[in-house]
């Protein structure tokens, strides 16, 4: 079993309190329990931590490709002795629906066995020269420290998607998870890699307030990225400060995604993808569907029937097995979204469902008859609000979709293929899915964004790239002439 006492931090390579006089609480953000509460981290123990990440890395980079590789299968073995309770954290801690934390965990252990072989794939090249005698050798290395910044939506996934790749390739790390999220967004990892047998001082979790914190994890000296999935106002901040410092960036960041109907969908096959897009996990993914459009001959069609079906999702109690949409992760989410909505009906969108909050759950919610420039369409919403807006044509689709400066998802649905997949073609954005929803991530596949939704590419060979550096050792094997330079010397 791994450890479970969650109220320590993980840097050294052991279990310790934070230096800071603050304490963080980590509390159920459906029924407000207290989960843990733990003494935070200062700048020392940060510097601590990149220090420790930076030792033991040395000797990591150095071992046998089959050794990081047993680690990996062991950190597999690991989470899936302990998956119930990695999916009850997940429940508890960051308000995940059973349904959702299983799939999350699924994802996380996808990435694991992706990145498995990654220590097998550090290859090189040997490059011919415009040089007698000489030979280009091309070796791909570590970068060193990565720093990792966590997000609180799908914590243990999308942690899990830096962390896991950082160390295959031979990398230290050091993980500052979101403050709502301390345990499936950080220390579970420490656990977890701790019993699989990691090196000591290579995995560091520290959990500390952003404001004490925030910017020397980005700024410190010792990492050369950092890799950071969150909003993008926060992401063009750690963008500035990474840059300052000549630092790499991976960003994975916010998304206006939109789900397109055009007029020759398959509409009962259109709404059921779309509710799951933008429902799941109550809408607080960056890739769910933030705008549906529906073309004006089909719009009556969709949005009764996508009413219909919004209205018996079942909203609630996270842990019940059957629930669709649990709470959202705290209050000031839940108030930021119900003014949206307001100020969205007051410009003359139709509340046709839902609009009301029982603490941090709010029930699924439909507006109709939506435009392009009301808060609820402008703004990313991250929550169970649906917004229907009529098109009418595909270049007046088009142009809607990208009119905001975010392309990170999205999807089109038609029952030819080739007009969706020329239409999905039009749309600046990293992703896009024909006849499906705007929510997809295989371990393999290259996820990011485009414009503000971000920097770099998560995933698959595309992040063993991000994640390492080339380096170009010449060797010349005879005497190299070098002309009349030396001639004269001589």
């Amino acid at each position: 079993m791994i450890t479970t006492d969650f109220t320590q931090l993980y840097f050294e390579g052991k279990w310790q309190n934070g230096s800071s006089d603050n304490k963080m609480k980590n509390t159920n953000p459906y029924s407000g329990e207290e989960l843990v509460t733990i003494q935070a981290a200062d700048k020392d123990d940060l510097d601590r931590a990149y220090k420790a990440a930076a030792e033991a890395q040395i000797e990591w980079a150095k071992e046998l490709p089959q050794n990081k590789r047993k680690v990996l299968e062991k950190v597999e073995e690991v989470m899936t002795e302990n998956k119930e309770l990695i999916i009850d954290w997940l429940i508890k801690e960051a308000g995940s629906t059973y349904m959702k934390a299983a799939t999350e965990f699924g994802a996380a252990l996808n990435v694991v066995k992706e990145v498995a072989a990654f220590p097998f794939k550090m290859e090189g090249k040997i490059l011919p020269s415009q040089t007698a005698g000489k030979e280009n050798r091309i070796y791909r290395n570590p970068i060193g420290v990565i720093g990792v910044i966590s997000p609180w939506n799908f914590p243990f996934h999308l942690a899990m998607r830096s962390i896991a790749p950082a160390l295959a390739t031979g990398n230290g790390v050091v993980v500052k998870p979101a403050t709502d999220t301390p345990v499936t967004g950080g220390l579970l990892f420490a656990s977890i890699f701790e019993a699989a047998g990691l090196p000591k001082g290579l995995l560091n979790v520290i959990v500390g307030r952003g404001s004490e914190i925030g910017d020397d994890i980005v700024k410190h000296p010792i990492p050369r990225l950092i890799s950071f999935t969150g909003s993008t106002p926060v992401g063009k901040r750690i963008g500035e400060l990474a840059g300052g410092n000549l630092k790499k960036t991976a960003l994975e960041l916010g998304g206006n995604n939109a789900f397109v109907v055009l007029d020759d969908a398959d509409i009962d096959y259109a709404v059921n993808s779309s509710l799951f897009g933008k429902f799941y996990h109550q809408g607080q993914i960056c890739m769910a569907t933030n705008r549906i459009l529906i073309h004006e001959d089909r719009y009556e069609e969709f949005a009764e029937l996508f009413v219909a079906r919004a209205k018996k999702l079942k909203y609630g109690n996270p842990a019940e097995k059957d629930t669709h949409v649990g709470p959202l992760i705290n209050r000031d989410q839940a108030d930021r979204i119900l003014q949206d909505i307001k100020e969205s009906v007051e410009r003359g969108a139709e509340l046709l469902l839902g609009g009301e909050c029982d603490g941090n759950v709010m029930q699924p919610t439909v507006l109709g008859a939506g435009t392009n420039d009301m808060p609820i369409a402008e703004n990313e919403i991250f929550g169970p609000v649906a917004v229907l807006i009529p098109f009418s044509s595909d270049d007046e689709a088009v142009e809607m979709v990208n009119a905001f400066p975010y392309g990170l998802s999205g999807a089109v649905h038609s029952s030819n293929i080739e007009r969706g997949t020329q239409f999905a073609h039009k749309i600046n954005t990293g992703m896009i899915h024909v006849n499906d929803q705007s929510v997809n991530d295989e371990a393999h596949v290259p996820f990011g964004g485009e414009k503000e939704s971000g920097l770099g590419r998560f995933n698959g060979d595309w992040v063993l790239e991000e994640f390492t550096t080339m380096k170009w050792i010449s060797v010349q094997h005879t005497h190299r002439d070098y002309g009349p330079f030396i001639e004269g010397l001589k």
